[in-house]
């Protein structure tokens, strides 16, 4: 984790598919729980190169505004950049685009775990 640092960029590309869509009228558009999936992921790609063995990362965090409608079969675009880092606490800001316009934002957090602590709690959870 040593290695991030505030001010990193990350840009994945998604072409809406059918499974990402929902339908308004007779169209079907890129939906806001995909734009939420997207930013996450954009987001956790970023950091997962730099965090050590037996780390991992949760999304602890999303606050979205979906601002146009994106049809299906067009591309979709997130451009995250970590904007903090707070000991384990890390910051992003993320722009979504279509091929004509910015068509979200949001501002996501996520926390770094470590995984062995994460999977015995989980383990817990599920015995009962």
């Amino acid at each position: 984790m040593d290695t991030l640092k505030v001010g990193m960029k990350h840009i994945v590309e998604w072409e809406v598919t059918e499974k990402l869509c929902t339908t308004r009228g007779e169209y079907k558009v890129f939906s806001t729980p995909s734009m939420t999936q997207f930013v996450e992921m954009a987001s956790q790609q970023l950091a997962a190169p730099h965090l050590k063995p037996g780390q991992g990362q949760v999304g602890t965090m999303v606050t979205i505004r979906h601002l146009a409608p994106t049809p299906l079969g067009k591309k979709v675009r997130a451009e995250t950049e970590l904007t903090g880092i707070d000991r384990r606490k890390l910051t992003f800001k993320v722009k979504v685009f279509d091929d004509v316009e910015q068509v979200g934002e949001a501002e996501h957090e996520r926390f770094v775990i470590d995984l062995d602590r994460y999977i015995e709690r989980l383990r817990k959870k599920i015995s009962g």
